[in-house]
């Protein structure tokens, strides 16, 4: 339990520290690169990032495998599994370093038409650093997945969190001497392989981390392959869901819709890390519950319990953006980007309801019930593109966003909670009777955060946090006042006393 406290405190301190980093430090990168320099790294790095499809979705199957092997045949089990798998994903990262030799030899081909030849040949350089970076991270990620599965969460997350601090110490000077994207690159490159070593010695020297190879077992690996399968389909239709609206706003408005529309789709994926930052610490026990068959009573109130507290956060920083959202904007990307608030706003509301049952993807994986969300998924990029397409014509960004938001809605909002009652065995009922208590609490916040902008204007960032730190403070006394629960209010006397005491 103190681990998963830790990982959750890390987790979020990471968030915060990640964001304010990126507030402060992607500007600057920006003028040091300059426009083509910047464009050469973005459009390299999106195309190589697709080589990490090659993992097939096996990374996801590695908790579920070690959790059934450690119930059923203790620590022999999971030397075997842990064996398997590195043999598994060093024959992937071979694969993904031929096959990125190959994009390498043939950058030209690739980018020629569109890149000067001083272009071409950082696309060169930069495409080749980035394929050993991912070929070496697909055997490392064993070692990651086996740390998740020990829970030691502070160890990995504080991994993270120097990682996140680094970085910018490391990339600024070198940016700043002039050395460009090929130096950004390559000082990523060095960082992974450093943490990777540290997680690997970690695994060595202080979880005594065992692994046999022995015959390969080949049945183990074709069950792996079916349970991988539609985790890979589902990657490959995400990856097509948080793209298509750029394309389609690049092909029917041009580059200044599109980079308006980008503004709001980065500060929705600033909002989904919230979510993702503490659901991550329980994959390994909700796969230890399904291996042990403790039944679904115990995998409600764990789904009921991290959505509360994930649904709690996320309004938090819903209804501020709601207050403030404009001015941050405006502060951030300048005038010119005024339109990506309401983008902002159509992406983030309604992808709220996934984010507080993100839990339930692990649910599924570990029931292995996960085929139908990829279906499910797959109807919902069609949807998603079908519908977009006019709504782009019509009303540009706000058009594309609309269209995500609609399809989110159906998909998330009903299909899926229809499946997690009625096939997965969640009462979501009892989930939602739980989640709407909490939200009578948040009409003091509101009431007061809707006086304020009546009566003041907040502008800059100066504005934002004169309006953020008492607007935050309102809403955590009336939540823990209204709405927490004995347990919800322990957790955070726990977390002061600590805090006092450090």
């Amino acid at each position: 339990m103190d681990q998963k406290k830790a990982g959750v405190l890390l987790s979020y301190g990471q968030t915060i520290l990640s964001t304010i980093i990126s507030l402060v430090y992607t500007p600057v990168m920006l003028r040091l690169l300059g426009q083509s320099e910047y464009g050469t790294y973005t459009l390299v790095n999106g195309f190589i990032s697709n080589l990490s499809l090659m993992s097939f979705g096996l990374g996801s199957a590695y908790v579920r495998y070690y959790a059934r092997y450690e119930a059923s045949e203790g620590e022999d089990g999971v030397a075997k599994i842990n064996g398997m798998f590195l043999v598994i994903f060093l024959f992937i990262g071979a694969a993904s370093l031929l096959v990125g030799g190959v994009l390498v030899a043939n950058v030209h081909n690739i980018f020629s038409a569109k890149l000067t030849p001083a272009e071409v040949e950082t696309a060169r350089i930069l495409m080749a650093l980035l394929v050993v970076n991912i070929a070496v991270s697909f055997p490392c990620s064993v070692f990651t997945s086996y740390i998740t599965a020990k829970e030691q969460f502070f160890f990995q997350r504080m991994i993270s969190m120097i990682r996140t601090v680094i970085n910018p110490i490391v990339m600024l000077p070198l940016l700043l001497m002039g050395m460009g994207s090929v130096a950004l690159v390559l000082a990523t490159l060095v960082l992974s392989v450093i943490t990777d070593a540290s997680s690997i010695w970690y695994c060595v020297k202080k979880l005594n981390m065992r692994m046999t190879f022995g015959k390969f077992d080949f049945r183990l690996l074709r069950e792996m392959g079916g349970f991988s399968f539609f985790i890979f389909l589902n990657m490959i239709i995400d990856q097509i869901n948080w793209t298509v609206d750029t394309t389609i706003l690049g092909i029917v408005s041009g580059t200044a819709a599109t980079a308006v529309y980008g503004v709001g789709s980065q500060i929705h994926r600033y909002y989904m890390t919230i979510s993702t930052s503490i659901s991550g610490v329980f994959v390994p026990q909700i796969n230890r519950i399904v291996a042990r068959g403790e039944g679904d009573d115990s995998l409600t109130r764990l789904f009921t319990r991290v959505g509360r507290i994930q649904f709690m956060l996320l309004m938090l920083v819903l209804t501020g953006f709601i207050f403030v959202g404009e001015p941050f904007i405006e502060a951030w990307g300048g005038g010119e980007y005024e339109g990506a608030y309401p983008i902002a706003l159509l992406l983030m509301a309604p992808v709220t309801v996934p984010l507080i049952q993100n839990l339930g993807i692990e649910i599924q994986r570990a029931k292995n019930r996960h085929q139908f969300r990829s279906k499910v998924y797959f109807f919902m990029a069609l949807f998603n593109v079908a519908i977009s397409i006019p709504l782009a014509i019509r009303l540009g960004g706000l058009g594309c966003a609309l269209g995500t938001a609609i399809s989110m809605v159906v998909c998330n909002g009903f299909v899926m909670n229809w499946y997690y009652h009625r096939h997965i065995g969640l009462d979501m009922v009892y989930f939602w009777r739980s989640i709407l208590s909490i939200v009578p609490s948040f009409l003091p916040p509101v009431v007061l955060g809707f006086l304020a902008v009546r009566l003041h204007e907040f502008a800059g960032y100066g504005g934002v946090l004169t309006f953020a730190l008492p607007y935050c403070a309102v809403y955590a006394a009336s939540v823990y006042l209204l709405a927490m629960n004995e347990s919800e209010k322990g957790m955070v006397k726990g977390i002061g006393r600590k805090l006092i005491r450090r």
